[in-house]
């Protein structure tokens, strides 16, 4: 599946076709240039959003990903936490670079947990990851990253229990998500409704992710195994340049509806407008002490298309 993972958490877009034959599935992303000298992925032209478009794959699968550069500069696409060859690594060192009006084709692969043949246990694709460019501005990327040419992917790992919604969040240098100071995303959901939390983190400073009134599992789905699981039970989880993560909580659960903050724990960075508000509504609608003033708690993206 594939949806868009906008500033402002409108319905995310969706690509319709499905796997076909050998796990392989096609998509097309579009670099543009966006208003106020930022830059964005979409998957139509004159759709990019920032963050780009959440991709979700399924150990197993194989994704071709067509970039297809609408801007005046040279792009690329890098990715974390999956396979890939040399010709997709997205660097100017490897010349796997698109140039102004080009069209390139990125191949990211995903694999099981195994066994090597030395009996060493081989770690799956699984995880929360992200993909950016990595040649605008320096051979870093740096330019790119910091206008907004980035995105969000999740590997699941078959059997892995899905979320009614997702939400993605960056900690770009002092932004969210590139936006000004007190315009961070409002992120809205139903009590009860099991939501999901995608962080990345970009730019040049650490960030301490906080959710107000929500717990989860310091561990690759933030949810416990069996009572016995020894995972850490944190609400606060500190986070550098190029790490992500990911986890589900309950919307409310044992805590009621509510306007609840997320936010850098870095009281300086929060006081600089990385802050942001979890509107969880009761099963009317309302959020408590809030006028609604015609928001829906219908967004986030439908989990109908995953491709299991």
């Amino acid at each position: 599946m594939v949806g868009a993972g906008q500033a402002n958490a409108a319905p995310s877009d969706k690509v319709t076709g499905k796997p076909d034959k050998g796990d392989v599935r096609r998509m097309t992303l579009y670099a543009e240039k966006l208003p106020n000298n930022l830059l964005g992925y979409g998957l139509e032209p004159g759709k990019a959003t920032i963050p780009g478009p959440l991709i979700e794959m399924v150990e197993g699968e194989t994704l071709e990903i067509e970039l297809v550069n609408n801007t005046d500069i040279t792009v690329s696409l890098h990715v974390h936490g999956v396979d890939y060859e040399i010709t997709s690594d997205g660097t100017r060192m490897s010349n796997s670079v698109v140039e102004p009006g080009g069209r390139r084709t990125y191949v990211w692969r995903t694999h099981a947990p195994g066994r090597r043949p030395g009996g060493t246990i081989e770690p799956g694709s699984a995880g929360y990851w992200h993909y950016h460019d990595h040649v605008v501005g320096t051979d870093h990327g740096t330019g790119g990253i910091s206008r907004g040419l980035y995105g969000a992917l999740i590997v699941r790992r078959k059997g892995d229990i899905l979320p009614d919604k997702q939400f993605v969040v960056f900690f770009n240098d002092m932004t969210v998500n590139n936006a000004k100071a007190g315009e961070a995303p409002h992120f809205m959901a139903k009590i009860g409704e099991r939501v999901e939390f995608i962080v990345v983190t970009h730019g040049n400073f650490f960030h301490t992710w906080h959710l107000h009134g929500h717990r989860w599992a310091d561990n690759r789905t933030g949810l416990l195994d069996n009572p016995q699981d020894p995972s850490r039970i944190i609400d606060t989880k500190i986070t550098g340049p190029a790490e992500s993560f990911g986890f589900q909580v309950i919307a409310g659960e044992r805590v009621g509806p509510g306007a609840w903050m997320y936010h850098c724990h870095v009281q300086s960075h929060s006081d600089m407008g990385m802050a942001g508000v979890f509107m969880v509504a009761d099963e009317n609608g309302n959020v408590p002490g809030h006028d609604m003033g015609g928001m829906s708690t219908g967004t986030g993206s439908d989990m109908s298309t995953m491709p299991h």
